[in-house]
């Protein structure tokens, strides 16, 4: 009845379907296991491993395990040459074919974090700091206690681990990632701000919309491209890789410098269920150098739960 974590020794951690049939003891135990390897990201991390070429980027995947899948299966296609990079939002919204979709998409996710804590990066999105700043919809914690009974603390245990992550990646080529925005100002000590961020740069780094974007939700101005513009020359960048934004998913805005990014069925009626390839060995200028992809279940609904 209740699938077996898999031992450590194997180098193997379960996936979305294997989580669903975990009992709560097994829950338990897989969240001892990533407490011990989930590697704890400082909130601005500088990914420099001149091993790495590309980069898989997925944007909101918003509890759509199956999207999920297509960034993944590229990631590990590639052995050792490849990093996969979220962009937050990891839970809520799951699609109806995806029950419980936060909780298994998150923990996969946070195994292969474990596996591969050199290649895989989980940015924190405004969904992931929640204790910070409230989101909604939440399904999170509802999520937990359907699959394995009321227990606060599963709750608060698991989104400690998707705390873990970053608030931002710069990468080696310039690219600036995070899931939705930047330190406003441009103040030259824009780096260390990361290191303990108040209210105001939580909101600025994961709640900013856009100006092209039609959604306000009214939590700060939206950045523009001279800001954008004057943050990417601070940080030695040339583009900014986000989600948050889902009508602007899979534009290239402010003259090819931000790219938007959504990996869900939820929001396919925008842009697709699309993810990038991020070149990591050679400098990136312009959005025209990622290559932006569509996942398979793009247009797919998968009646059964268990298909």
């Amino acid at each position: 009845m209740t699938a077996r974590l898999p031992s450590p020794a194997t180098g193997r951690w379960p996936g979305p379907k294997d989580i669903l049939a975990l009992s709560p003891e097994g829950a338990d135990e897989l969240l001892d296991r990533l407490e011990s390897d989930v590697p704890v990201r400082p909130g601005l991390f500088e990914l420099t491993d001149p091993r790495l070429q590309t980069g898989v980027v997925f944007g909101d995947t918003h509890g759509d395990w199956r999207a999920t899948t297509a960034p993944v299966e590229r990631f590990l296609a590639a052995r050792s040459t490849d990093a996969l990079l979220g962009l937050g939002d990891y839970v809520d919204r799951a699609p109806h074919d995806c029950p419980e979709g936060s909780v298994a998409n998150a923990l996969w996710l946070l195994g292969l974090a474990a596996e591969y804590p050199e290649r895989v990066v989980l940015i924190a999105g405004n969904h992931e700091m929640v204790r910070r700043i409230p989101a909604l919809p939440h399904d999170l914690p509802e999520e937990v206690d359907q699959l394995w009974g009321p227990d606060p603390a599963r709750y608060s245990r698991l989104l400690g681990l998707l705390e873990r992550g970053p608030l931002a990646v710069r990468t080696k080529s310039g690219a600036y990632l995070a899931h939705a925005g930047f330190p406003r100002g441009a103040a030259p000590d824009w780096q260390n701000r990361f290191q303990h961020p108040d209210d105001d740069m939580l909101i600025d780094v994961v709640w900013s919309d856009c100006t092209p974007s039609h959604i306000d939700r009214g939590i700060a101005p939206p950045f523009d491209e001279a800001e954008l513009e004057k943050f990417l020359e601070l940080a030695d960048c040339s583009v900014f890789l986000r989600g948050h934004d889902p009508d602007v998913t899979g534009k290239e805005l402010f003259h090819d410098r931000c790219l938007t990014l959504h990996t869900t069925r939820f929001y396919e009626r925008f842009g697709g269920v699309i993810y990038a390839e991020l070149p990591l060995d050679r400098r990136v200028r312009t959005t025209a150098d990622v290559r932006v992809l569509h996942a398979p279940v793009e247009g797919k609904r998968f009646p059964d739960p268990e298909a």
